[in-house]
């Protein structure tokens, strides 16, 4: 697969154009102190979990105890899971009881979460900042679960297929939509929950029916500005919050200016965005970052559509910095891993919103809803997955999003063995991915780019090849190369590579692999193999 001279060379400067390469860059720079270094670091989010991740009240305690390795590997943000209380001692989160009690006070089963207590979390936030880890909170706010007590409400029943279509006359149900949280008992929010705070249930408890039921009564119905998959696709699951309410805004709006302050986080990942009204969340945004006075405070939403149009729709609406997880990108890989050496590899940015929106594309590769048995199931082949995260972690543009499910495995029936090497993908990223890029992508099944380097960060090459021969990429480093040594980080391609007087070398790949090249005797070598255990 080798290609002579260069076809399709383009040198990509965008990194080097500003200081910050985006909202979350100047987030994370802001979070760890580094702002008033002129020279930016790389920054690496973590998510923390996955769906199956033991319970037992250990996780704080668990990463806390791992943030120290992990820092110095690379990670500098971790989105980890909903610390709020849960509709039961064991449940992930996302079946959320209450903003309010982070595991301190005796409800849906004790005291602690499935994840710890309060103040294990805090002390988790505190230390993974100490060890350079800013942590992002899973802000689950599109529906409440596991209701003290039933009202009697009017509802009509909607299609599943049609939420817009009714299929049934005015008529009274029992559901679960009463909190007062007793075991909390007003401290820190006095607001207590009824039907009037909610468009819709899924469950009558008079005729034990589940149904998808629209609440009815002055000023109620589903909300306008959410995706208009299903007619609209405000209703997800359990009770379904009014965002238009004004005591609902005024709650979820001072509970975000109380996370920040009670516990020391440094951003939130939004659960299901496109269920929810998007000037709530512009509004929630806007009010923690003005609340706070840190315009920098880091904001990503989970919009799951395979769909550009929707994604750089809703940021195009969005009055303030938002980012978006690249949901087309995610699947982009999946068809690559797929079709395997029938994909165009050159084709894999196509419809991605690092592509049309890199200021704002938090790119990823697997998560928590794909991984295998889960609801969003489309998990990318091992064969695969090194091309990708080197896709997301060793090219200037998005803010890449490293899955714990890849990084340690995922405990799942049957289980999933972890990505081979990531931790070194992660710490390629932290020491040699910087500076202006030199792109050859000029073959089917074969793809290289270089990494310049910049003031206080030598570079690299890197090769892909998701063909069934080996892969090879002729390319042209910066000034003051001329005979160095290279081989490979990743340890893939074995030999050596002199690097020509004028600067040209013909770098390798293995089959479905990858290769990171870089200067065989250097200081940032010796900082990569570094490593605290």
């Amino acid at each position: 697969m080798a290609d002579e001279g260069i076809k399709n060379l383009s040198l990509s400067e965008p990194a080097a154009a500003a200081k910050y390469r985006s909202g979350a860059y100047k987030g994370n720079a802001r979070g760890l102190g580094k702002h008033e270094k002129e020279v930016q670091d790389n920054y690496t989010m973590l998510q923390g979990f996955e769906w199956h991740q033991p319970g037992g009240g250990v996780f704080w305690k668990d990463f806390e105890a791992r943030s120290k390795k992990l820092g110095d590997m690379g990670i500098t943000a971790a989105w980890l899971p909903p610390p709020t209380k849960a509709s039961s001692q064991e449940g992930n989160g996302y079946d959320i009881y209450d903003l309010y009690d982070l595991g301190e006070f005796d409800a849906k089963g004790g005291q602690r979460t499935k994840w710890g207590t309060k103040e294990e979390y805090i002390s988790c936030v505190k230390t993974a900042k100490a060890n350079g880890i800013l942590v992002y909170v899973d802000a689950v706010l599109n529906h409440k679960a596991g209701a003290d007590f039933t009202e009697t409400f009017a509802v009509v029943e909607v299609a599943e297929d049609d939420r817009t279509k009714q299929v049934s006359d005015v008529h009274d149900i029992d559901g679960w939509t009463g909190f007062n949280f007793p075991g909390r008992k007003g401290k820190y929010s006095k607001m207590e929950w009824n039907f009037n705070h909610f468009t819709g249930v899924d469950w009558d408890a008079k005729t034990e029916k589940k149904a998808i039921y629209q609440i009815q009564g002055e000023n109620k119905g589903w909300a306008l500005a959410v995706d208009n998959e299903k007619g609209s696709f405000d209703y997800l699951m359990f009770a379904d919050c009014d965002h238009s309410h004004p005591a609902v805004r005024d709650d979820m709006h001072a509970w975000g200016e109380w996370m920040m302050k009670e516990t020391g986080i440094e951003g939130f990942r939004f659960d299901a965005i496109k269920h929810m009204d998007e000037n709530f969340c512009s509004g929630f945004v806007k009010h923690v970052r003005e609340k706070t006075g840190n315009d920098d405070i880091f904001c990503v939403g989970e919009f799951w559509k395979d769909s550009i149009d929707s994604l750089t729709g809703y940021l195009d609406r969005f009055d303030t910095q938002f980012s978006i997880f690249d949901t087309p990108l995610h699947y982009n890989f999946k068809q690559a891993s797929d079709q395997g050496d029938a994909f165009d590899i050159r084709s894999v940015w196509d419809g991605s919103l690092v592509k049309e929106r890199p200021m704002d594309a938090v790119t990823l590769v697997d998560n928590h809803d794909t991984q295998p048995g889960e609801a969003l199931e489309s998990w990318i082949d091992p064969t695969f997955k090194p091309l990708a995260y080197a896709l997301i972690l060793f090219r200037g543009d998005g803010y890449p999003c490293v899955f714990a499910g890849d990084l340690y495995g995922c405990e799942s029936e049957p289980k999933v063995a972890p990505m081979s090497q990531l931790e070194d993908f992660i710490r390629i990223r932290k020491s040699f991915t910087y500076g202006p890029t030199r792109d050859y992508w000029d073959h089917a099944n074969c793809a290289g780019w270089v990494r310049e380097g910049d003031a206080e960060h030598e570079g690299c090459a890197v090769v892909i090849c998701n063909g069934s021969g080996e892969g090879e990429k002729r390319m042209q480093l910066a000034d003051g190369h001329a005979g160095e040594v290279w081989t490979d980080l990743l340890g893939w391609s074995q030999g050596e590579i002199t690097i020509g007087d004028d600067g040209w070398a013909d770098f390798k790949c293995p089959a479905h692999s990858v290769s990171v090249w870089a200067k065989k005797e250097s200081k940032t070598r010796e900082e990569y193999n570094n490593r605290v255990e």
